[in-house]
């Protein structure tokens, strides 16, 4: 039993690859998602992860299968949806959700149509579901990297983004016109977006970081404790979806999600906080 488990990651390097690549994920881009649930920023990561998508297909149409072009167009294209939101939410009538679902919509079809034009059915698909077992060095040095920076980040403003999840008008109150706290965090979203696009393309690149998130909040209401538990769920899901899809012949992608989903249903239904057992018991 335990050699079905360890064999295809001692045998085949793209397993390791993948391995590696979904463990930088989980450890960098995972406490992202813890506070993105708390601040109730989740269907804005669904958008930018989507809004990235016109940038990196016009890097792909001008420079091909680049990786650093890819990611400064995404870049770029992810810093530009998001003044265009703020510019929606000031100048017109249209409320954040609705500005974000029409970006976010916008964004994917003409993402799609460049890739159309410029590749194959086989780049379009690798766009949107990426292909973490064929995923380079230069990929997983993009990942790598992201995480580390996302780390150091997080523990040098991690104070500040637990005060503005829990009182934001404290955090605005207490440093006026000084509090870079929501930009940083925001740009730390759009990095580990682009370092998740390049293993899980862009329509599952959120799943790794929210998934495992979502999970730990029917455990605990403890941020200190959530951020670790949200992590291990996420290194729990990136083998067990690589070994499911592995034997099951299934795309890896996919089967990671699924597996990080099927966690965060298992403890929607039996967790301590929350649950739909804890609300029987009560």
């Amino acid at each position: 039993m335990i050699e079905l488990l360890i064999e295809p990651f001692t045998q085949y390097a793209f397993m390791k690859r993948a391995l590696a690549a979904c463990t930088a994920l989980a450890i960098g881009g995972t406490p992202l998602g813890v506070f993105m649930t708390l601040r109730r920023m989740t269907l804005m990561g669904d958008a930018m992860s989507h809004a990235i998508l016109p940038g990196v297909a016009l890097a792909f149409a001008l420079f091909g299968i680049s990786v650093w072009h890819m990611t400064i167009g995404g870049l770029v294209a992810g810093v530009f949806v998001a003044l265009l939101v703020v510019a929606l939410g000031r100048f017109t009538q249209l409320k954040e959700d609705a500005s974000l679902t029409m970006i976010y919509l916008l964004s994917l079809a003409v993402g799609v149509v460049i890739v159309s034009m410029k590749g194959s059915s086989s780049d379009l698909l690798h766009m949107l579901f990426g292909n973490i077992l064929a995923i380079d060095d230069a990929s997983l040095y993009l990942v790598s990297a992201a995480s580390c920076a996302s780390l150091l980040t997080l523990a040098i403003f991690y104070r500040g983004m637990v005060i503005e999840c829990f009182d934001p008008d404290f955090s605005q109150a207490s440093r006026p016109g000084k509090n870079w706290t929501g930009i940083i965090f925001f740009m730390l979203l759009v990095i580990n977006l682009l370092a998740a696009f390049q293993a899980l393309g862009t329509l599952m690149a959120l799943g790794l970081i929210i998934l495992p998130a979502i999970a730990a909040r029917f455990w605990t209401r403890n941020i200190d404790i959530a951020i670790p538990l949200s992590i291990a769920c996420a290194l729990i899901a990136s083998p067990a979806g690589l070994l499911i899809s592995y034997y099951a012949q299934i795309p890896a992608g996919p089967a990671i999600v699924l597996t990080a989903g099927t966690l965060s249903l298992i403890s929607a239904l039996i967790g301590k906080q929350g649950s739909v057992l804890s609300y029987i018991r009560t």
